[in-house]
């Protein structure tokens, strides 16, 4: 209780006849004054901008990924064109393909006719950079890459258990209305196939 009644005066006395600059300069370390400048900081408002940054920055991302999928001249929905391809016998018919924007990724869909005349579909969802993205619904494959090589041009290797079964190069016309599919693969006897199919873009 001393003491503490030591500091109250002590601290009235400063109040009632403050020191010279010198005098504080020269006071022990103990009664000296130092005053800091806190900066203030509203936890509130600062993480009400940091959400708002966060959210434009991820709607320019959005806005630039589309932008750029809707420049891509494979993106949209194809048809098969019969009477423009030639097709090996015994080989499945892709009949209708669509690519579309699967957020930062391509999804591919794909629905036709096996060998047999039976309904296919299948699915892929990956990206244009040469590696492998599980393929589903699809029996005679497992995995598929595609490489583009240029604006108009896709390169691809289907796969099973690791072993690529069909290769191929996928190119769209000056004008964006159509496609050529050129095919190279095996079946499932070993022999050798290729096929050309042409589609329309719809």
């Amino acid at each position: 209780m001393i003491a503490g009644h030591i500091h109250i005066s002590f601290a009235w006395a400063m109040i009632a006849n403050p020191p010279k600059v010198p005098e504080l300069l020269n006071a022990p370390r103990s009664t000296r004054i130092t005053r800091v400048n806190q900066p203030q900081f509203d936890s509130h408002s600062g993480g009400t901008m940091k959400t708002k940054t966060i959210a434009v920055t991820l709607a320019l991302a959005f806005v630039a990924a589309t932008v750029c999928f809707a420049s891509d001249v494979s993106m949209g929905t194809w048809k098969l064109n019969e009477a423009k391809s030639k097709l090996a016998p015994g080989t499945p018919k892709n009949t209708t393909v669509v690519y579309e924007a699967a957020g930062d990724n391509v999804k591919v869909t794909i629905d036709g006719t096996s060998s047999d005349g039976n309904p296919t579909h299948n699915e892929w969802t990956g990206k244009f950079d040469g590696k492998d993205y599980p393929v589903t619904g699809d029996p005679n494959s497992d995995a598929r890459s595609i490489t583009k090589s240029d604006d108009r041009t896709l390169a691809f290797k289907v796969k099973k258990d690791g072993k690529v079964t069909t290769s191929g190069r996928i190119v769209v016309s000056a004008d964006g209305k159509s496609r050529t599919v050129t095919t190279n693969g095996t079946d499932s006897k070993g022999t050798k196939l290729k096929s050309t199919a042409v589609y329309d873009k719809q």
